[in-house]
């Protein structure tokens, strides 16, 4: 038996690039920062960043051009996956990415008020990697949460 699940927290690093693909879904692509501290050894903190590409598909890749924006934090669950591919050169070149099948929304929306409630969560789900909800997302002010 083997699982291949991975879960992040962290920001988004700029704002999704949206691809309508000829079959008709949509694929959007955002970096995530992941942090870590620690404390060295002479005693100073120190922070490193991770980032991770992460890509979303169909409904969710919908959701994500409306709602997903820099520095939106979220809580993403996927599978790790590397793919191939042949750069202008005809170098084959290799990339590691996130296919998320969920994400959450964590805390404020960026650029929001600082009387907006930071504690509430809006999600988006797709059971599977190929379905995601058809229904449109409501605006962020109409959400019922």
């Amino acid at each position: 038996m083997s699982v291949n699940k991975v879960i992040l927290v962290g920001n988004v690093g700029k704002d999704p690039d949206v691809r309508h693909l000829d079959n008709g879904a949509t694929v959007a692509s955002f970096p995530l920062a992941t942090n870590e501290s620690y404390t060295d050894k002479s005693g100073n903190k120190q922070t490193l960043t991770e980032w991770h590409n992460v890509v979303v598909w169909r409904g969710l890749a919908d959701i994500a051009e409306k709602y997903v924006k820099k520095g939106s934090l979220l809580f993403v669950e996927g599978k790790i996956r590397t793919r191939s591919y042949d750069d202008k050169d005809g170098n084959k070149r290799y990339i590691t990415e996130i296919d998320a099948q969920n994400f959450r929304f964590l805390g404020p929306p960026p650029g929001a008020s600082a009387g907006d409630s930071g504690s509430q969560s809006r999600e988006a789900y797709a059971p599977g990697a190929s379905s995601a909800p058809e229904a449109p997302m409501p605006e962020p002010d109409d959400l019922p949460f």
